[in-house]
């Protein structure tokens, strides 16, 4: 969830602003990722031309180590998207589109920006490219404490299925809404935060990625990031979070879920 008493996420990349939005801090630079994790597909779900790969699991001890296993793992499906029968519905990107979603406090932010900093990525001779990502946080685009399923939908109004993508930034601490900001299509996109990996967001991705952690270690971790104005809210973001992911199912929609529970 946002701390609503500091300064919003900025992309790795920035966007361009369509109103001359206040600057953002730089992200934080991700430490130099461990070596990938050995992922397991899941047999359940059979790949066929055109359909989603298998999913793989992979555990994790922190958001750095699975980096290079996605990073392969972008690059195929980005292959498969850019193959005679593409596996994603329509969209202004000409890049790969990653969807990064997990409940409060389970790592999304800070894997959307391990991967933005180790990009690109190379897999068996096929290359993410040279140009780096836009990363968009949810974070900066939730209308407060009530607004996980406006910002889900927005993503997929004003970003993905636009024909000139944008997303509007939320001033927390004035509670409105503030700039727009436009993002380059050319480039590749990551957006993180709960509400991403809907299923009509799922529809115009090029991969999607669901992350696990215990409920006791994404509340302390949660509150210990945004103190305690969090703390007021848990409950109320928690109800929001049950009532997405019970019509959404997420977790099935995801080509990867990363388990950080074991770590």
């Amino acid at each position: 969830m946002h701390k609503p008493h500091s300064a919003a996420h900025s992309s790795l990349t920035a966007s361009q602003p369509a109103s001359a939005p206040a600057s953002a801090p730089a992200a934080k630079p991700a430490s130099a990722p461990a070596s990938a994790p050995a992922a397991k597909p899941d047999s359940a779900r059979a790949s066929a031309p055109g359909a989603p790969p298998p999913s793989h699991h992979l555990v994790a001890r922190d958001t750095t180590e699975p980096v290079d296993a996605l990073l392969s793992f972008i690059a195929a499906a980005w292959a498969l998207s850019s193959g005679p029968e593409p596996r994603s519905a329509a969209t202004a990107f000409t890049g790969p589109v990653v969807l990064i979603d997990g409940r409060s406090g389970s790592g999304k932010t800070a894997l959307a920006e391990a991967l933005a900093e180790a990009w690109p990525g190379r897999a068996e001779g096929a290359t993410l490219g040279a140009t780096l990502p836009t990363v968009v946080h949810l974070d900066d685009i939730y209308p407060g404490w009530h607004g996980l399923e406006l910002a889900s939908a927005h993503v997929h109004d004003q970003l993905l299925a636009a024909a000139q993508p944008r997303w509007q930034r939320y001033d927390w601490a004035n509670e409105r809404a503030t700039e727009w900001a436009s993002v380059d299509k050319a480039r590749p996109l990551i957006v993180e935060g709960v509400g991403a990996l809907s299923r009509q967001n799922a529809a115009l991705a090029t991969i999607t990625i669901w992350l696990e952690l215990d409920d006791a270690t994404r509340r302390s971790r949660a509150i210990a990031r945004d103190g305690q104005t969090y703390e007021p809210f848990w409950n109320i973001w928690a109800e929001q979070e049950d009532v997405f992911l019970a019509r959404e199912s997420p977790a099935s929609l995801a080509d990867v879920i990363v388990d950080f529970t074991a770590s």
